[in-house]
């Protein structure tokens, strides 16, 4: 069993239930167990224009390997209606493989660590809550200019 952290985003159809059905169905993966979520947090979108998102991490305990879990993560995003029309597009569900246990990867198809992880505020703080081994005062620090607040649920 590896630790891996997803990164959970939406700001589409009702994007807190979207990031709550994809907790639930993270749960169903295939040889992946242990869910833990952090709390929902509301954000501006980054590089991007359109309503505000919904973000979330979370850590699972997975046999999968890097690539099997971001298909897996790929079609949970397709079940939710996820269009790619244009990069940084509004969307019904984000799914980012942050972390794979220890694994650095660099491929067409993922690279790990995820490449900005360490750029996001909507991603720091809730993998703070989980895992605060891996986030430095540093790099809360370095975005704490970007407006997020807690939703409450």
């Amino acid at each position: 069993m590896v630790t891996a952290y997803i990164g959970l985003g939406a700001n589409l159809a009702n994007p807190a239930a979207q990031v709550q059905r994809a907790v639930e169905a993270l749960a169903l993966l295939p040889q992946t167990t242990g869910v833990r979520v952090s709390q929902f947090y509301r954000s501006a979108p980054v590089d991007a224009k359109g309503p505000e998102f919904v973000n979330a991490v979370a850590e699972v305990q997975t046999e999968l390997s890097p690539l099997a879990l971001l298909q897996g993560l790929q079609a949970l995003e397709n079940a939710a209606g996820r269009e790619r029309p244009y990069r940084n597009a509004p969307r019904t569900l984000d799914l980012d493989l942050l972390f794979h246990g220890d694994t650095v990867q660099n491929t067409p198809e993922l690279t790990l660590p995820h490449p900005r992880w360490r750029e996001r505020a909507f991603v720091l703080r809730p993998l703070y809550e989980l895992a605060p081994e891996k986030v430095s005062e540093a790099d809360l620090a370095a975005v704490a200019m970007q407006e997020l607040s807690v939703l409450a649920r």
